[in-house]
C-alpha cells in the first residue's frame, strides 16, 4: 500500500499471471521443476570439476564460477517466486524488495564479466596456445574472479540508496514476481533523473562494455581460425567456442529483451514484462549446466559414468 508523502512504500505487490489464479499450483510445480533442473545441473558441474583434477584447467574453473553464480541467483529468486504461486503471497517490504534487486544485479554482472573472461579464455588458447598456460594461471584467474564479484557489488550497491530516495505515491504493484530496478524506480512519483542517469552509466559499464569485448574477441578468433591451413582444425577450434557462443545468447537475449521491454513496452500486454522476467531469471541457470555438459566431453564422459557406477 503506498504511503503518502513517504520517501518509501511500505509494501511491493508481486505479479504472477493476473486471472489465471487458478492455475498457480500448476505453475509453481512448473517453475520448482526448472529450479530443480537448475539446481541439479550446476551442482553438478561444480561436484564434477572439484572431483577431478584433469578439469582444474582455466577453462572448467571459470565454468565452476558460472556455475556458482548461476546458483546463487536461483537461490534469490526462488524463494519470492514460489511463496507467490504456491501461497498467493504478493506482499513484500521495501526492505526485502531492494535487497533481492540488490542480488539480483550484482549476480547478473558478475555473470556477464564471467562470461567475458571465458571469451579471453577461448581468445588465448586459439590465438596463443603456447602461451596459454602462462597467461591464464591459477592466481589470475581467481583474481578475476574477485574482481568480477567486487565489480557487481560496486556498480550495483548505489542503487538501493538512490531507490530510498525516491517518492511513492503511485500504485505500488510491480510487473514481476522479483523485484529489478527499472521496476521499482518507474512506481515512484518523483524526480527519478539520477537514477535514470545512473542506470545507464551501470548498464553501459558493464553489460555494453562486457558485450562489446567478447564480440571483438571473437572477431579476433574467427580471423585466428580462418588462417589455419587445415579445415579439420578449424572445426575443431571452433568446436570449442560453441557452448561458450551459446551460454552468452542464452544470458544477452532475456537481458537485452527485459530492458526493452522495462524502457519501450509502456502499452505492452502485461504478459510481455511477466514472460521477460521469468526468462531472465529462469532461463540461464537451468540451460547452461545443459548446454555445456552437452559440448564439453570430458564433463558428459564424468556424467555418464557417474550414472553408469550408481546404476551398477
Amino acid at each position: 500500500m503506498p504511503t503518502n508523502g513517504s520517501s518509501k512504500p511500505l509494501l511491493f505487490l508481486l505479479t504472477g499471471f493476473p486471472g489465471l489464479e487458478n492455475l498457480y499450483p500448476w505453475i509453481a510445480i512448473s517453475i520448482s521443476l526448472m529450479y530443480f533442473i537448475a539446481i541439479c545441473g550446476n551442482g553438478t558441474i561444480l561436484a564434477i570439476i572439484q572431483a577431478e583434477p584433469s578439469l582444474h584447467k582455466p577453462m572448467y574453473l571459470f565454468l565452476a564460477m558460472l556455475a556458482v553464480t548461476d546458483l546463487c541467483l536461483t537461490a534469490t529468486t526462488l524463494p519470492s517466486m514460489l511463496r507467490l504461486f504456491w501461497f498467493n503471497s504478493r506482499a513484500v517490504g521495501f526492505g526485502a524488495c531492494a535487497t533481492q534487486m540488490f542480488f539480483i544485479h550484482s549476480l547478473s554482472c558478475m555473470e556477464s564479466g564471467i562470461l567475458l573472461a571465458m571469451a579471453f579464455d577461448r581468445f588465448v588458447a586459439i590465438s596463443n596456445p603456447l602461451r596459454y598456460p602462462l597467461i591464464l594461471t591459477g592466481s589470475r584467474i581467481a583474481k578475476t574472479g574477485l574482481v568480477m564479484l567486487f565489480r557487481g557489488v560496486l556498480f550495483v550497491f548505489p542503487t538501493p540508496l538512490l531507490l530510498r530516495l525516491l517518492r511513492y505515491c503511485r500504485v505500488n504493484t510491480l510487473s514481476h514476481s522479483f523485484c529489478v530496478h527499472q521496476d521499482m524506480m518507474n512506481l515512484a512519483c518523483s524526480d527519478r533523473r539520477v537514477n535514470i542517469i545512473y542506470g545507464l552509466f551501470a548498464v553501459l559499464s558493464t553489460f555494453g562494455i562486457d558485450s562489446l569485448l567478447v564480440l571483438l574477441s571473437y572477431v579476433v578468433i574467427v580471423k585466428t581460425v580462418l588462417n589455419i591451413a587445415s579445415g579439420e582444425e578449424r572445426l575443431r577450434a571452433l568446436d570449442t567456442c560453441v557452448s561458450h557462443l551459446c551460454a552468452v545468447l542464452i544470458f544477452y537475449i532475456p537481458l537485452i529483451g527485459l530492458t526493452i521491454v522495462h524502457r519501450f513496452g509502456e502499452h505492452a500486454s502485461p504478459l510481455v514484462h511477466i514472460l521477460m522476467g521469468f526468462t531472465y531469471v529462469l532461463i540461464p541457470p537451468m540451460l547452461n549446466p545443459i548446454v555445456y555438459s552437452l559440448k564439453i566431453t570430458q564433463i558428459r564422459q564424468r556424467i555418464l559414468k557417474r550414472l553408469q557406477s550408481r546404476a551398477a
